[in-house]
């Protein structure tokens, strides 16, 4: 969150404010904030104990961009979202919540355009609209978007499926478009 290259319990402090703010739209529920350090402090605490390979985070408490990565594939890879640790199923779920931004229990076109435009700089809605497409089953068409049990399935290949034609691949954007 804060650039520096580490990942670190501020990070996911950050993270639970985020997510408060963002499905709040605006709006600051200390209940919902606390709901979302809970999570989120329990999944650095998860990442944390994978990713520790060199036993010196009791040191520094930071976690490297590598060890995080490895501690990912670890959990992750191969595994279908119900074999996840429960705060990255969390964490997954909250996601959700935060791109549903109608409460509907639907991911639309809509909102995945603001989701995208939200975290990078987008010039071109077509590239965008193309990655929505390219990310949803036919299912997923008539239901008009991505159900949580959907994104949730996404979300699990988009971590542990290493098949670069795997939908997946677009469940946060067009991401090959910002080398990402």
């Amino acid at each position: 969150i804060d650039n520096n290259g580490y990942l670190d319990e501020r990070d996911f402090a950050c993270l639970a404010l985020r997510a408060t703010i963002i499905e709040g739209k605006g709006e600051f529920s200390f209940s919902r904030l606390q709901e979302y350090q809970h999570i989120m402090l329990s999944l650095w605490e998860e990442i944390a104990e994978l990713a520790d390979f060199n036993k010196e985070l009791l040191q520094d408490g930071k976690i490297t961009i590598e060890e995080f990565k490895q501690a990912v594939q670890q959990c992750c890879m191969g595994r279908r979202y119900e074999d996840f640790p429960q705060a990255m199923k969390m964490f997954i779920d909250s996601n959700f919540k935060m791109v549903d931004l109608n409460d509907d229990g639907v991911i639309d076109a809509d909102e995945y355009r603001f989701n995208c435009v939200t975290k990078f700089a987008i010039d071109d809605i077509e590239v965008v609209d193309e990655a929505f497409n390219n990310l949803l089953s036919d299912d997923d068409r008539r239901r008009g978007g991505l159900t949580l049990s959907r994104y949730q399935e996404l979300y699990a290949q988009f971590l542990g499926n290493p098949d670069e034609n795997c939908p997946a691949i677009y469940l946060f954007g067009p991401l090959s478009e910002f080398s990402i």
